[in-house]
Order: C-alpha cells, then structure tokens, then sequence
C-alpha cells in the first residue's frame, strides 16, 4: 500500500461541493507502463537500479547489486566441480568460476539484448535494462499492438540462449577435453540451453508465456483473454517449480548421497523462483485489468475546475474566490487574461492561514511550459505518455480552441490508478 502524501483535511481549496464528481487527490499508484508502484508522480526513467554498465542501442544497462550475491554463489559452486574436473588448479580454480559467471550473465545480456532491439524496431520504447539475480529484465514501456509482434518479441530472446549455446557447442569441438577452455565451453553451452529451456515455458512473467499470450490473443481476439491465460499458467508453473525443483535436483542420487544442506539450499531455491514466477503472474493480471480500465483515464474527467487570479492576488482571496466558484485550483494570468503559471497545491498548504492575506499568489505558482499545457481530449496511455514527458505537479488543460479548461493534478491521475487497480477483475 502507498501511503497518501498529503492529508485529505488539508487539501485547498477546502470546498469540494464543485469537483462534479470528480476523484480527489489520493495516494501514489502502479505506472501502468512499467507495472512498478509508485509513490510519486509520473516521471521519465532516471537513474538507478544499480550499477550503470553503459547504453547499446540508447538504452541503460544496469547490474543490480543482487548480481553480485549470485555471482559470488556461482563462483563458489562452479569452483567446487571445477576442484573435483581439474583438480591441479588449486585455489585458481575460482578465478576461472568466476569468469564462468561474468561470462554466462553476458548471455543473459545478449538475450535481453535481443528483446530491446525488436522492441526498438517496433517503436516500444525500452526504460533499461537490469541484470539481477535470476537473470534479466528488459523494461519495456509499451505493449505490442499485435500477438504477432508479441509472439515475436518474446520468442528472439530463448532463440539467441538456443543461437549461442550451438555457438559454444561448435567452439567445444575445437578445443581439448578436460582443459579449462573446454570445461568453461561447455558450462556456458549447457547453461544457454537451460536460460532457453526456462523461458520457453508457458507461463508469465517467462517469454514463453507471452508467447502463449500472443496465440491466445489471436484466437480470441482479446489480449486480456491471453494475459489471464498464460498468468494461470504461470502460477500452475510456480506450483511445479517449487515442488518438482528439489525432486528433480536430487533423481538419480542416492539417498545417502544428498547432503542436509544440499536439500536445504535445493528447496530455497525452488522456492524463491516459484514466489519470482507466482508474482509475475500475479503482476501480468493486475497490469492488464489496469490496462483495460486505461481509457477511462481520462483529462477531462480527472481535472479540477479553476479560477484565473492575477500575480499579484493575495492567497486568502484567490482561495475565497475558488471556494465561490467551487474551483479547487488556481491559475495565474496576465493582464490579457492569458495562463502564464499554476499555483501549487503543496505550497498552498505550507502557508499558514494568519500569513495569506500578505502571501501573493505569484510566488506559489510555477510557469507553465509548453510540455505542462493538456488537451482536454487526451486519455489513457496518450495522457500518461504526455505526462512523463514532463513531470510536473499540476497541469493546465485546455479545449482544442485554447481556452482554459481547468488544471489537472498528478495526485489525481495516481488516485485513478488505485480506483482501477481495485475495481473486480480476472
């Protein structure tokens, strides 16, 4: 849950009997583009999710700081077959398990990699890239506009894990078993196969369960009818994992060979990817239904009514004009009657009563730019884009004929989210 950012008792203007309906400012929401909660306004991507790497193809690569917990795992387990394959190595033989594991999460790169160029080449745009504990994430904003270039999408990543792996196969024909080169070909080829294998199965959040989205989608006709599709068994899929992982693990072994810790570290194991899975899934649900309400985000509906006031207006008296016209936003005009600023509703609230008769409204509002200008027309996922292109506050909407409609609030856009969010669904 996000906790609201600002109490409901301190809102202004204070007199609600003009909102027509409308939602009030409310508490943070999920950005229906990328499927993270939010506890602030709609922004472009910024920095962070670790470790910037650099920006092929223009977009961010980052490593997050839970790689290198599995990096040093890898190493520490890779290093112990190698002790038991080429035992002359000595303590050098986590030098080279190290090298495995920056090596195989290139390959999960070149996968992600893989899914950002076709993303690009169908004009979705692409927030990062994030290597992480189980492997990658491309963050892509947009969703596909047919299950065939969804079903593509999806589909070239397991195909570069399949492509590279046969690469690494051929390059072990031409060295020496036993060696170190050939020990590292050989890791790398068998794990490709199983990054390909693991996301060929059809359940979200894994490729293959947008790819089974995508033929569910054409058969229907209704990508919502995919997405509760493949999220169903994507869940069914956590199930399994979680209880076949460590039987699987273990078949083939002898009872006596299989460690306490062993089966500890088997069953943690399975459980932490069938929660990741069982959480996509969930996540993949409540992003559509999200999506599916979109166009009910509407500006016209989502913007509170304004009264234009002049710069140098006194606070206590542009707010008693607005709670006479049931408004409940400001705007700052020039002589001509022409918006040059929005008044802010948080620095409203941080003026005391006894100081607004002295306090002008001009130095509570923020200019308005061209990118803080809405059509009134705009609605679901044109609004949010035109919002987190410029971040902002307030935002003063106007007709096609620019005449000032009034001004939308982001605490509201995020207030409709959660009211979406809630609504029953699949």
């Amino acid at each position: 849950m996000i906790v609201p950012k600002t109490p409901p008792d301190r809102r202004e203007p204070v007199d609600d009997s003009g909102d027509n309906g409308r939602p009030q400012p409310g508490p943070g929401g999920p950005d229906p583009a990328t499927g993270a909660d939010k506890d602030k306004r709609p922004r472009p991507p910024g920095p962070g999710g670790g470790l910037l790497m650099g920006r092929p193809f223009g977009v961010p690569v980052y490593v997050a700081p839970s790689w290198f917990v599995v990096a040093a795992l890898i190493t520490w387990v890779f290093g112990g077959q190698l002790d038991r394959v080429l035992p002359d190595l000595g303590g050098t033989r986590y030098l080279v398990a190290l090298f495995f594991a920056v090596a195989f999460y290139a390959s999960v790169l070149v996968h992600e990699l893989a899914h950002t160029v076709v993303a690009l080449r169908y004009r979705l745009p692409v927030r990062r890239i994030q290597l992480q504990f189980f492997g990658g994430v491309s963050e892509i904003e947009k969703e596909t506009e047919t299950p065939g270039r969804e079903f593509v999408l999806a589909f070239v990543g397991p195909l570069l894990s399949l492509v590279l792996g046969g690469v690494f196969y051929l390059a072990l024909q031409l060295v020496e078993a036993g060696t170190v080169p050939g020990v590292l070909l050989a890791g790398l080829m068998i794990s490709n196969l199983i990054v390909a294998a693991f996301n060929l199965l059809p359940g979200l959040p894994l490729d293959g369960g947008r790819m089974l989205r995508a033929v569910v989608w054409k058969i229907t006709g209704k990508p919502m009818s995919g997405t509760v599709a493949a999220a169903w068994v994507g869940r069914a899929l956590a199930v399994a994992v979680l209880v076949g992982l460590p039987l699987l693990t273990h078949t083939g072994s002898s009872a006596e060979g299989i460690s306490g810790f062993e089966t500890v570290t088997d069953a943690l194991l399975a459980a932490i990817l069938a929660g990741i899975i069982w959480t996509g899934a969930g996540n993949s649900l409540r992003m559509a239904r999200l999506r599916e309400h979109l166009p009910d985000l509407r500006a016209r509906v989502l913007t509170r009514r304004a009264v234009p006031v002049e710069s140098a207006t006194p606070l206590s008296e542009a707010l008693r004009r607005a709670n006479e016209a049931g408004a409940r936003a400001l705007v700052v005009v020039d002589g001509q009657g022409a918006p040059k600023a929005l008044v802010r509703e948080t620095a409203i609230v941080g003026v005391p009563e006894h100081r607004r008769p002295w306090v002008a409204v001009g130095g509570l509002a923020q200019d308005i730019t061209d990118g803080m200008r809405v059509s009134a027309e705009l609605a679901g996922e044109e609004l949010l884009d035109r919002l987190r292109a410029t971040p902002a506050t307030e935002y003063l909407v106007v007709e096609d004929t620019g005449e000032i409609y009034g001004v939308l609030s982001t605490a509201d856009v995020e207030r409709a989210f959660v009211a979406a969010m809630a609504r029953p669904g699949t």
